[in-house]
């Protein structure tokens, strides 16, 4: 990644948000909801009980306390032995996704009864960690960078001129399909594929990581004899050099394999209940409807009365965190309205 040029930080009631950009685009959105249990956030120290051994699945399941609801996954390394009932210290190293619950990394023995320790870094802390130095922008500037962030989020990478990239998330892997045409009548030279790939591996790396995206990452290039070191060393100029991400090499049908870490939760997940047509969570709902009424309110200083219409079932979740935004702020029940939409007025 390159150094970043901007980072932006949105705190709406009930959710906060955090955008880094550099030269190539939006290359992090960073997310936090209040109602979220804070045993599960990436980075979070717990003391745990184990629960059960589970001997197929190479791992055991850990109780992090009845606040935390469901068990997360401890996998078993370096021989290690545990027992039912055994009291056990872990970090969280990837959040929940899909079927798949928080996995977490053993930390040592634990004392006492399963609870929190120490919750995983805030918005702020990881925008610090990943781009020091750099002071969060916030406000106005900060909630459009997130819409911004979002819709890049949501579509597919663009390059323009020759090169196009599509990338795709599958139950299995990641697709990623670069392709390159050569002006007319010119034809594609070794460095000009070499090119097309390097420019499609920043924007797919790129993709995958607005996107909290992990897993096996399948890479199709352009054209065939592929300089296998170049196209490597692009790739990690790309995805970058942290010890978990795995390269393998080009294979003859012109793949290059790529293992990410799984983190945080994917995007979509945290955001939708229907991520394919990016229908929002009732009460993520309630917190656009929020963020977009703050976002009136600070462009506009003077106006006396801003008036959010939502569906009433949104209403009621968003009215304590409307209430927030002070006395200008109010809130109006309309059915006519389906959950995702909201109409701002102003008086």
């Amino acid at each position: 990644m390159k150094p970043p040029l901007f980072v932006y930080l949105d705190d709406t009631p009930g959710e906060i948000r955090g955008i880094i950009r550099d030269e190539v685009g939006d290359q992090y959105f960073l997310t936090q909801f209040e109602n979220e249990i804070p045993q599960h956030r990436l980075g979070a120290r717990s003391v745990g009980r184990v629960r059960r051994i589970e001997p197929n699945l190479k791992g055991a399941f850990i109780d992090l306390g009845e606040e935390a609801g469901e068990d997360a996954f401890l996998p078993s390394h370096g021989g290690q032995r545990l027992h039912e009932g055994e009291k056990v210290e872990v970090e969280v190293v990837s959040e929940r996704r899909e079927m798949k619950g928080v996995t977490l990394k053993l930390l040592g023995k634990g004392e006492g009864e399963p609870r929190l320790l120490a919750p995983g870094p805030t918005v702020a802390e990881w925008l610090e960690r990943l781009a020091p130095g750099v002071e969060p922008i916030g406000g106005v500037r900060a909630i459009q960078a997130g819409w911004d962030a979002l819709r890049e989020a949501d579509g597919q990478p663009f390059i323009g001129g020759d090169v196009s990239v599509t990338v795709e998330r599958t139950n299995a892997l990641i697709a990623v399909d670069i392709d390159y045409r050569p002006p007319p009548g010119r034809r594609a030279s070794p460095q000009d594929r070499l090119e097309a790939n390097r420019k499609g591996l920043v924007r797919a790396a790129q993709t995958i990581r607005l996107r909290s995206l992990g897993g096996l990452v399948a890479i199709d290039l352009v054209g065939g004899g592929q300089d296998g070191n170049a196209v490597l060393k692009a790739a990690r100029a790309a995805f970058g050099t942290d010890p978990a991400i795995a390269y393998g090499p080009v294979n003859r049908f012109g793949v290059l394999m790529i293992a990410v870490p799984w983190r945080f939760r994917p995007l979509a997940e945290r955001l939708y209940r229907h991520p394919g047509v990016h229908s929002y969570w009732p009460q993520r709902a309630a917190v656009e409807v929020t963020r977009r009424l703050r976002h009136a309110l600070l462009s506009d200083t003077t106006t006396a009365r801003v008036t959010a219409r939502c569906p009433q079932a949104v209403a009621e979740l968003a009215a304590p965190l409307v209430a927030r935004l002070g006395p200008r702020a109010h809130l109006k029940a309309d059915d006519s309205l389906r959950a995702s939409e909201h109409v701002i007025e102003t008086e």
